[in-house]
């Protein structure tokens, strides 16, 4: 699938029809979902660096990038792979492009923090419209927005933050926004205030996916919650097995 396809999944969605995608981990995931039916899979960077063997946060870009490669190699040229690639790994945004690219992935996350500290929004803003120079179309780009994750400074307002950095990142070339942590009740008024397609994290203790799209979310991820999920299941087969 292209960019230009998975660009076109995200709009004229109606209201609690949200675009699931779930995040593989590796290969295996991946064909799962794949032969799930879902059109387009969003790789979780926590999620890929857990599955070898890293903290979240510490995978080297070439075996992050060699993993998206996998993903995408798995699954039919039919589904989307968007692949999250943290701050960006320091790669000027020409490298980041190609080798986002040679991985085969149509679409990335990046997002607005670096060590848990948010980032400049203007100098991100610069940096998000460099990557749209350099992919052009080729590219579905998801800003992530950290002010929930990470807070805001004292005596800012933390949605009026986000709306701030949303605004700069859409008219620098994303095509798509991602408060992560956003309290749902918030998402109403963040879609509205923000012209672009909203994403928003799924959570087990969270509303459903299409409640989520009801409040105002036209993307739903996951972040790593799926890969943790399965790896409780692997701890409930090894206590059965110890028991044995």
């Amino acid at each position: 699938m292209t960019a230009s396809a998975l660009r076109a999944l995200h709009h004229d969605r109606t209201p609690g029809d949200p675009l699931i995608l779930p995040g593989p981990w590796d290969a295996a995931s991946a064909r799962v979902f794949a032969e799930a039916g879902f059109p387009a899979l969003a790789t979780p960077s926590a999620g890929v660096a857990a599955s070898l063997g890293y903290e979240d946060g510490a995978t080297p870009a070439a075996e992050m990038f060699a993993a998206v490669a996998r993903i995408v190699r798995a699954v039919p040229v039919t589904v989307a792979v968007s692949a999250d690639i943290e701050g960006g790994y320091g790669l000027a945004p020409k490298e980041l492009v190609e080798r986002l690219l040679e991985t085969g992935a149509v679409g990335c996350n990046l997002e607005d923090s670096v060590d848990g500290v948010l980032v400049d929004a203007q100098r991100q803003a610069d940096r998000l419209a460099e990557v749209r120079a350099v992919a052009g179309d080729r590219l579905f780009v998801n800003a992530r927005v950290d002010t929930y994750v990470h807070g805001v400074p004292d005596g800012t307002d933390q949605e009026a933050e986000t709306v701030r950095r949303a605004l700069l990142y859409v008219a620098a070339g994303a095509d798509c926004v991602y408060p992560i942590v956003a309290p749902p009740d918030s998402l109403p008024r963040l879609a509205a205030a923000v012209p672009a397609p909203l994403n928003a994290l799924g959570l087990p203790d969270g509303p459903a996916p299409h409640a989520l799209g009801r409040l105002g979310a036209t993307r739903i991820t996951f972040g790593p919650g799926l890969q943790r999920r399965a790896m409780a299941a692997v701890r409930g087969i090894a206590d059965e097995l110890r028991k044995g």
